[in-house]
Order: C-alpha cells, then structure tokens, then sequence
C-alpha cells in the first residue's frame, strides 16, 4: 500500500482539473462530491499507508515517479519521501482538510462560485501534499508557490470586494519575500554542496561544514526568512489578519492545515542545518517568543471574530518557533498536530456562529448564544480550553512539553511562553463570555445542516483527546513528578498561567466585578489600545519606510527616467545622420579635397606612431 504514496497528492489535483474545467457545467451536488471526495479518497490513502509504515519498521521510503529536470549532471525527479514527520503533516492537511471541505460544502452551499471555490481548495490541498512529501528542494519549492497561489485565489475569492482583492495581494507580495529569501538559500545550498535531494543535503553539511561557521548560518538565516514569511511570523506577520478576508472554511484550512504551518515544517526538516547554526536557531526562539506575546497583546484589543482567531494562530506558530528554536523538535510538530485540531474547530465554530449570526462579525455586537447555538457553544468552550492549554485538552500536553523545553535553555523564554499563556487564556475567555453569554441582541437562524455539525462534533473529539497520541505519564507533569523543589515550582506556574487568564477574563467579561471602561478613558492605555488594534503599528511602519517612499519615487520618476536615455541615444543617432547628410554634396571637387584631405591624416598618423 506504501507504493501508492504519489498518489495522495493526485486525487486532490484531479479534483481542481476537473471543477476548473467542467465545474460550471456541473450542479452543486457533483461539484460537492468531487471537491470533497477528492480530499476523502487522499485521506483514505494516508489512513492505509499510515498504518503500514506505522506497523513495519518505521523506515523512511522514497517513491521517485520520474525525472523532472536532467540538464548536464543536474537530475531532479518527481520523488516523494515518507518519514515520521511527513507522515504527521500528511494526516493534518487530509484529515483536518477532510473537515474543512465536508464544512464547507454546507457554508459556501448558496455561494454563485461553489465549483470555483472547491477547484481552489483542491489545489491548496495537493500543493501542501507535494510541499511536505518532496524529497528535493525543487519539488518543495513548487510545493511551497503552488500553495502562495493557493492562498491569494481563497483570500481574494470575493473579489467583487476591492478589499479582498487588496487583502489577496498584501498575503502574496508579503510572503514573496520570504519566499525570495527561500530561493536564494536554495540556490546556496546547490551551489556548495551540488544536489538538491534533502536527506543528502543534510547528510553532506554535516560532513563538510563545521558548526557555527558562515555557510550553515547564512543557508539557516535565509530559510529562516522564508519560514517567517509562510507562517507569519516578525517581521512579516501583518498579512495573516488580513486574509480573513476570505470565507471561513479557508480560514481555518490556512491557519490549520496548510501555509501557515509550512514555515514550521520547513524548520523542522532541515533541523541538522538549523542545529549547525547556534545563533540563527536562537533567533528563531526570540522570534516566537516576541511573535507570541505580540499576538497575544493585538488579540485582546480585537471586535472581529475571525481577527481575534487569526492573532491566535500568529501566537501559537510562535510557540511551535519557540520550540524549534530551543531543539524542542518533536514538540513543536506535536503542538503543529494539536493546533489543527482546536483552531480548525475555532474557525468552523465562529463560521457557524457568523452563518447563523446575520454574518455578523463584532463580538460587542453579539451575546446570548449558549442556548441558542448549544453546538458552537460547545466546540468554542472545548477549543478555547485547548487553545489556552487547559489541563487534559489536547493543547494542554503540547504547550506544556514546549514550556517545559523552554526553561531547560532559558528561563526568560519560559516566562515569555508562560505570560503568553496567561494572555491566551484572557483573549480566549473573551470571546466565549462576549458571544455565549449576556443578552441576545437578536433572533438567530441556527439552521446548520449535517455537514456542518458533524465536523464540529468530531473535531470536538480530536481537541479533547488528540494529546492522548503522545503522552506518556511522566510528559503530563513532569516537573511535579521530578523531586528538584524548582522544577516543580515551573512546572506549578506553567499549569497555573492559563488558568490565572481565565480568571481575569471571568471577572472582566463574566462577572462584570471589575470594569475597564473607566480606564479605557485614560489616554495612554486609549493609545496603548489602539496600538494592540492595529498590531502594533506593523502597517503603518511598512507604509512609512517602503511604500510612501515607492509611491514618491514612483511619482517624481512618472516620466522614467530610462526613457530619457533612450530618446538620447535616438537624439544622437538623429543628430549623426544629420551631419553624414550634410557630406554628401554632390560636388567631386569636395569629395577630391575630402580624399586627399583624409590620405595626408593617414600618413601622418602612420609616420607619427
């Protein structure tokens, strides 16, 4: 069954060729079939592969379907590498994937594109199967645009909108520079060590290069560029807010099964390189510990409920970096697998909301809605938990492995994650007690259909108990468990941060024992708000220091100055015939003087050198 690895990928690009071509001609419960079960029969694959390699001996196979590109001694196949690692990205973006279709072919059921938006899905789908499964940078690299052009057709789906237009353009031209920066250490890569098959690039740097020395920290760095890029991190994290902008089945496709968690991938399949340079894998725990906490502040100032979802997700790739960045390989893959669960079942639960809600997106415009949608009630108040690391939720082991990792390389980042944590647990809580309790403002027309109820429902499931997948007892309490009085004080202070969060979110938005609208009066904390509003200004500095002075440029420069060199070279070759004319007289008397004047120059110049 593991030959049919190549398969995986195929099935969901055979969906998009087939609703890109026919999909209009065809009515919507064929559209529906194909675009989901496309991404079903994937999953069914993973499934029966998964559980092959899992019950043999665990070795990585490579499947090579042919060769690509053959130039001189260059050779790049159409390979595909199953290991422990992409067996794991491949069983989130099909089966996490799986959902979010199922999801959407009841949300979108009454949109004019229905056929325009699965061929779009589909494509996102299979370009995240190749990026995770190529055994060869070149692969990957097609991998990692197909799913860029995957995000900016979804983010920009609406685009009789110009804002969503504008939205798909930001998400593309911000993650092409980091995917500029991919290229370039791609290129590095080839140009020292000649192949671009992963496994013997890893293999060769640690043969040839000494740890710590210029090559591995200048192929990390730029990789690392293109890793903050795709899963938006500092400094290019200003895009992802922006993308909820499309419908919500793409939202949560983006924050939990695919782009987004490239740049985590990506790190975490080239580790030895990242292991051989010190500095660069430290900068990638300073970025997700600063990531975390920036997020975390913009979540709290948040009205839209899919804004204060996508902070979310900004914060918890940064923990997945911090991770990475502190060795803590297996952990952040292990919090990358939870995440899906809970911020898939976050986004399908606020699109219900927003579907039964008038589409309405301001929380302060909501309330009420415990009884009223007790389904979406339920998957937030399970995702919530998971996503502020609540005891026995699935994000709970996770977020603590990585925390726990953490403070063995540094307490400082361990008390960053630690007031991440508390934050996260504030913003979560937030949003539940604004939407799900206090007064209905209005009637809600909860008319979900099976499709879906039933991925809230098992999504619910995976969030409560997908931590039980790795969890042995000594990794629930470690520091509890180990006799050292100041481990078990980290570990008492880990476990108690979330709840520290709930419990101000409860008197704030709960209780009502506290208020904030007499502070909020104060013009600091009103500007220090309006700063978290508009994440930290991230914007408005890109704007001051490269597009305004593009725009100046570009406007100073609206004649081009090029073009007047060109109509110089013109003036000059105009100007030369002019006087080429002018010799020819028609006198011989003036074309004699001219050859015996010419003759007596030749001589000279002869007798002279």
């Amino acid at each position: 069954m593991i030959e049919l690895l190549g398969w995986v990928p195929f099935f969901p690009l055979l969906g998009f060729l087939m609703l890109a071509l026919a999909g209009r001609r065809l009515p919507k419960p064929p559209v529906a079939w194909v675009g989901v079960g496309s991404v079903a029969v994937s999953m069914l694959l993973t499934a029966l592969i998964g559980g092959q390699f899992l019950s043999g001996t665990r070795q990585p196979y490579r499947l090579v379907l042919g060769n690509w590109i053959e130039v001189g001694d260059l050779s790049v196949p159409i390979g595909f590498y199953l290991d422990a690692l992409s067996l794991t990205m491949m069983f989130v973006v099909t089966g996490v994937g799986l959902l979010i279709h199922l999801y959407a072919a009841g949300f979108m059921k009454d949109d004019a594109g229905y056929a325009r938006f699965f061929a779009y899905m589909n494509l996102f789908v299979s370009a995240m199967l190749v990026l995770v499964l190529a055994d060869n940078l070149v692969l990957l690299y097609l991998g990692w645009e197909g799913v860029g052009l995957g995000s900016y057709l979804l983010i920009g789906f609406w685009y009789e909108d110009p804002n969503n237009g504008y939205a798909a353009r930001k998400a593309f031209v911000m993650t092409r520079i980091g995917d500029t920066s991919l290229l370039l250490g791609l290129l590095l890569l080839f140009i020292e060590l000649h192949t671009f098959d992963i496994q013997a690039l890893m293999f060769r740097a640690a043969s040839l290069w000494a740890p710590g020395t210029a090559l591995p920290v200048a192929v990390a760095a730029l990789l690392l560029g293109g890793a903050v890029g795709k899963s938006a991190q500092l400094p290019l994290q200003s895009w992802l807010p922006d993308a909820m902008a499309g419908p919500t089945p793409v939202s949560a496709l983006i924050h939990a099964a695919t782009m987004v968690t490239a740049g985590v991938y990506l790190i975490a399949r080239t580790h030895d390189l990242f292991a051989m340079a010190p500095p660069v894998q430290w900068i990638v725990a300073v970025i997700g510990a600063l990531t975390l906490l920036m997020a975390g502040c913009s979540a709290l100032a948040q009205t839209d409920i899919k804004r204060i979802l996508a902070y979310s997700t900004i914060s918890q790739i940064g923990y997945m970096f911090m991770a990475l960045g502190v060795g803590a390989w297996s952990s952040a893959i292990f919090h990358l697998l939870t995440h899906a669960f809970f911020k898939a079942l976050l986004f399908l639960a606020a699109g219900a909301v927003i579907f039964c809600f008038h589409h309405e997106h301001n929380i302060f415009r909501m309330g009420g809605l415990h009884r009223a949608m007790p389904l979406a009630f339920a998957s937030f108040l399970i995702g919530s938990a998971a996503l502020s690391a609540l005891p026995f939720t699935s994000g709970f082991y996770s977020k603590h492995e990585i925390l726990s990792a953490a403070y063995e390389v540094s307490p400082g980042l361990w008390a960053a994650g630690c007031l991440g944590a508390v934050i996260t647990g504030l913003y979560s809580f937030r949003l539940v007690f604004l939407v799900f309790f206090g007064v209905q403002p209005q009637d809600v027309d909860n008319r979900l259909d099976w499709r879906m109820s039933v991925p809230l429902v098992l999504l619910g499931v995976l969030t409560l108990f997908g931590g039980m997948l790795r969890i042995p007892l000594d990794s629930v309490f470690p520091g509890l468990l180990n006799p050292d009085r100041n481990l078990s004080l980290v570990s008492v202070a880990t476990i108690a941060a979330p709840f520290l969060g709930l419990l101000i979110a409860v008197l704030l938005y709960f209780k009502g024992g506290f208020s904030t609208l007499p502070l909020a009066g104060f013009g600091l904390i009103n500007r220090m708000r309006m700063f978290f509003f508009s994440g930290w200004g991230i914007d408005t500095l890109y704007q001051a220091l490269a597009v305004r002075p593009f725009y100046f440029i570009a406007k100073a420069n609206k004649n081009d100055a090029l073009d007047s060199l060109y109509t110089l070279v013109a003036l000059l070759g105009r100007e030369g015939h002019l006087l080429a004319r002018r010799s020819q007289t028609g006198h011989i008397r003036w074309y004699t003087s001219s050859i015996a004047l010419g003759t007596v120059v030749v001589i000279a110049i002869g007798w002279l050198s």
